[in-house]
């Protein structure tokens, strides 16, 4: 018991030195793991596409090679960032790109650079959340929207896309909650994060297990009011849950087609 006070009382004194330096890494934090989801959404969106272009044989050979192509491509960036570790891809990223441009390229920004670091990292696992969403809608959709003209641009944008993007919403909430966490690797690289900020301050005072003890409460807090409001936002997409269906009398069939007068036949 004596040591948990001791614990309390040492968190107490750090929040009361560097309680701003804290905040202030809270706040680089949500802001990158904001930014690089929504950069990384788009960039999944994009490769999901770009993936479930549809093709067969009777295509010209010139499109067929172009879908092969594109789909190679997405493929090696989805497994390379996917099967690899953030930091070392910061690594490799920021430290790279100079060094095999002879520094003639160089990142002029810290957040650029990590910006550019979990978007990309994000919009692999991306990639396939929205191949998977696009997939899932009922390819009997597709055929409707194709029978009344559309292309394939408008069967997205119009039929496939809405769907599709409401079924992957809880992966999108769980890759922000994630790049929450993971983005504090990217120390590496000198950002200045909230776990940045953990490592300054316990090279100042020595008091490591305190300052952990502190981060890892907010993370947590991070994390949960995050989810909190994720499910606000999918319950509020799925629309009221007291809703009755409106019976017409004479029962009217939705198609419009048939109309039932009375029991005696159609009308």
């Amino acid at each position: 018991m004596d040591r948990f006070l001791a614990l309390g009382q040492d968190m107490a004194l750090l929040w009361s030195k560097y309680a701003l330096s804290y905040l202030g890494g809270i706040r680089s934090t949500l802001l990158l793991a904001l930014a690089a989801t929504a950069i990384g959404c788009l960039i999944g969106l994009v490769c999901g596409i770009l993936n479930t272009i549809p093709s067969s044989p009777r295509d010209p050979l010139a499109r067929r090679v172009l879908l092969g192509l594109i789909r190679a491509v997405v493929r090696l960036y989805v497994e390379v960032f996917r099967g690899t570790p953030m930091v070392l891809q910061a690594v490799f990223i920021y430290y790279g790109l100079p060094y095999f441009t002879n520094n003639s390229m160089h990142f002029d920004s810290i957040w650029a650079a990590a910006i550019l670091i979990v978007s990309i990292n994000t919009g692999a696992y991306m990639a396939e959340s929205v191949r998977g969403g696009i997939l899932s809608i009922d390819p009997g959709q597709a055929e409707a929207a194709r029978a009344i003209g559309m292309n394939h641009v408008q069967t997205m944008t119009c039929v496939i896309l809405p769907q599709a993007l409401r079924n992957i919403l809880p992966q999108i909430g769980n890759n922000f909650i994630i790049n929450i966490k993971d983005s504090s690797v990217m120390f590496i690289i000198g950002f200045t994060e909230f776990f940045a900020f953990h490592r300054y301050i316990t090279g100042v005072n020595n008091l490591y297990f305190p300052s952990a003890a502190i981060e890892m409460l907010g993370y947590l807090t991070l994390t949960l009011v995050s989810s909190f409001l994720l499910r606000l936002l999918e319950r509020h997409l799925e629309g009221s849950s007291d809703y009755e269906l409106v019976q017409a009398d004479p029962l009217t069939l939705t198609a419009g087609t048939y109309r039932y007068a009375d029991k005696g036949g159609a009308a």
